[in-house]
């Protein structure tokens, strides 16, 4: 398979999911502003969702994907089919038991990781009731990735990429019709988060049933947890757990901070979340979904030439597409939470507010982004120490840099941290590959990088004064204001391919064909 065309079809999938995204976060917008409500839901929603970040797309992910390539590779089908239904039986009794767990101590949880709450009556009750409905969605979406790890092993992208629009789609649904009927409505978005999440499990099965890989889980664990590849993916995942796990721990730790700041201070952070995760979403993680099962291909067979080779075309085409949508998105903040945002209860200090958050973050979408493609560097070798290590050290700094920026830049210093942290994380990846040897650059770069300077600096410019007035952006209608939008972006986006290709790029010098 082109592993240029699987991009295109992750990125696709990832962009109707995200579009979709937006229109979730509008309708949640516009019926819920960012009050009380939405506090207590985004911490509600966050808990849950971190865990499956760390356990299943996260460190399972990373040790399961490596150890099944090489069953895959050298083993056989049977041997990959046992493989498979020991690693189900073993997470499913794993899922449920952290799940009861959850729900049990939830209280304690929320008191964890947002104490601030405390203080204001009725929004600590609600955010212990609205855990209790979305703790579940941890085993339906650790069961997703243990299928999209499936899939994507036998280079199926397009099935796992779509099934986010499945989430979206429910919240939207219970939004618009079912809010009115519960009390209190936020109830809605915690019923959607379970009701999603049953769904995108579901269309797993029958892609998984076409490749003759549907999991047969049983609960007798002693064989399961005697196969020598399920113990092999439990010693990856702990440390790996460690690494994967830094980005989600400065979250909530970054929520500590922000419960104690103006309430609406947790719902700025997470809009302008929201708008980074579109491109972190469509790059970074789609990059590290496609490079991970090749590199692990490559490695397996000592390939070490198209190894280093792979990460090299992983890396250029990052920075050939984060940095202009970092830029982007630093430009365009207004015009752009304006537009998603600038309804209802959404008022105009909260449009400023997040746009802060947002252009702090920006600082560290490339250093994001990076950390995507070259952690799978280390993990498809079935190295976790490496990559542990750096997460730790950049988990302290991001301490460091809250302490030192959430006096004076408050919310937004919480956001700026993440970003250089993210930065500092990615740079100390590309050095260890680097001194181990694991990636040598291809020639061309330093070319590279002055053109693709020029091109941002370009479309920079177009951008900065096809904006006009942010004010403007605050009087205008909704519709006025999609329609600058759908004619500044694309012009943007042409402006800076446009320049590229004067500059002697072309699409067929980033084609690139998986490892068989």
């Amino acid at each position: 398979m082109n592993l240029l065309r699987a991009l295109a079809t992750v990125s696709g999938m990832t962009l109707l999911s995200r579009i979709l995204g937006f229109v979730r976060d509008f309708v949640i917008a516009r019926a819920f502003g960012a009050g009380l409500a939405t506090d207590a839901f985004f911490v509600a929603f966050k808990l849950p969702n971190l865990l499956r970040r760390m356990f299943a797309e996260g460190a399972f992910s990373q040790a399961f994907v490596p150890i099944l390539g090489e069953y895959k590779n050298q083993r056989g089908e049977a041997d990959t089919r046992t493989l498979v239904d020991h690693v189900t039986s073993i997470l499913s009794m794993a899922l449920f038991a952290v799940t009861a767990l959850g729900i049990a101590i939830a209280p304690l949880l929320v008191w964890v990781s947002a104490p601030g709450f405390t203080a204001e009556p009725g929004k600590f009750e609600l955010t212990v009731t609205l855990t209790r409905i979305t703790f579940p969605y941890i085993i339906f979406m650790s069961l997703v990735a243990l299928s999209g790890g499936i899939l994507n092993s036998w280079s199926r992208f397009a099935v796992p990429a779509f099934t986010p629009v499945l989430l979206n789609l429910t919240f939207i649904a219970m939004a618009l019709l079912a809010a009115p009927y519960f009390h209190p409505p936020v109830l809605a978005l915690a019923w959607a988060v379970f009701i999603g999440g049953l769904l995108q499990l579901a269309i797993q099965i029958p892609a998984l049933k076409q490749i003759a890989m549907l999991p047969r889980p049983s609960i007798d664990w002693r064989a399961a947890w005697g196969d020598p590849g399920v113990r092999r993916i439990t010693r990856l995942m702990g440390p790996a757990l460690i690494g994967v796990s830094v980005s989600q721990i400065s979250l909530i730790i970054n929520t500590i901070f922000a419960s104690f700041l103006e309430t609406g201070s947790v719902s700025w952070l997470y809009y302008a979340d929201r708008l980074m995760e579109f491109p972190s979403g469509m790059l970074g993680a789609t990059l590290g979904t496609i490079l991970l099962p090749s590199l692990s291909r490559y490695h397996a067979s000592e390939n070490h030439l198209e190894y280093s080779k792979l990460l090299d075309w992983g890396l250029r085409l990052t920075l050939l597409l984060a940095a202009p949508a970092a830029l982007g998105l630093a430009i365009l903040g207004v015009p752009l939470i304006a537009t998603l945002f600038f309804h209802g209860a959404f008022a105009v200090n909260d449009v400023f507010m997040t746009r802060q958050a947002l252009v702090a973050y920006t600082v560290g979408l490339t250093g994001l982004i990076l950390v995507k493609v070259l952690a799978p560097g280390f993990y498809a070798r079935q190295n976790v120490r490496t990559p542990v290590r750096i997460a730790l050290i950049s988990l302290l700094a991001t301490q460091f840099m809250n302490l030192a920026f959430i006096g004076w830049l408050h919310h937004a210093g919480l956001a700026l941290s993440i970003g250089l942290a993210a930065c500092l994380n990615a740079t100390l990846l590309y050095r260890g590959l680097r001194r181990q040897g694991i990636f040598i650059p291809q020639a061309g770069w330093l070319a590279f990088t002055l053109k693709l300077g020029m091109a941002m600096a370009t479309m920079g410019g177009a951008l900065y004064f096809g904006m006009g007035e942010e004010a403007d952006w605050l009087h205008g209608g909704t519709m006025a204001r999609i329609i600058h939008l759908s004619w500044l972006v694309p012009l943007g986006a042409i402006i800076y391919f446009a320049t590229l290709w004067l500059l002697g790029f072309r699409l067929r010098d980033f084609k690139r064909r998986a490892a068989e």
